[in-house]
């Protein structure tokens, strides 16, 4: 039985698995007998543990999978998801997360910062590609993102923007001021 759970884990294409997945991948109801055999795991060497109720295979696991469990709901966005669309051109070391409030945590030596976004938008999936084993905001829904939580923000490129699937996003924000952030930003993009 035990290897039955280990093999289990082993096929599972997740890299991190919080607690609770734990149990329903193990199909053990009882929660105290869950954390003795994730506990006897982390000892065996056959889990490693990131934080309190969140574990992965081993030391090789996604650090973008592991973003999106810390708090849930969440998905990958704002600098993150910029940068690596060259919107921004600055290299961020921390991960950025969309999220139900504003953390910022250190996690086996990476830095991820949750930014609080109302339920509203949180919970709305436009724009949000599910991928792997997490949720990344395209680089449209970033964009939105962090024109919402920021009243003045310089981006370095906004030439790949899709203008069109923002105006068709904008109403999820519900945010006039942001609304008129957007056309700001299209007007200066256009000119540029």
């Amino acid at each position: 039985m035990e290897r039955d759970r280990i093999s289990t884990l082993l096929r599972s294409p997740n890299t991190v698995f919080t607690f609770k997945e734990l149990s329903l991948i193990w199909s053990e109801t009882d929660a105290k007998l869950a954390k003795k055999y994730a506990y006897r795991y982390v000892k065996m060497g056959k889990l490693y543990p990131l934080r309190k109720g969140i574990y992965a295979k081993d030391k090789n696991y996604e650090r973008l999978e592991l973003a999106t469990k810390i708090f849930t709901p969440a998905y990958i966005s704002l600098e993150t998801v910029l940068s690596k669309e060259s919107i921004v051109f600055q290299h961020y070391d921390q991960i950025f997360v969309a999220s139900y409030l504003t953390r910022e945590i250190s996690c086996d030596g990476q830095t991820y910062v949750f930014r609080r976004m109302k339920n509203i938008i949180l919970t709305n999936s436009i724009g949000i590609e599910k991928k792997d084993n997490y949720s990344i905001a395209s680089k449209e829904r970033a964009f939105l993102d962090t024109i919402y939580l920021n009243k003045n923000y310089h981006f370095d490129n906004l030439s790949s923007i899709d203008w069109d699937k923002c105006f068709e996003m904008i109403p999820i924000y519900d945010n006039k001021a942001m609304e008129g952030r957007l056309n700001s930003y299209h007007k200066l993009a256009q000119h540029a």
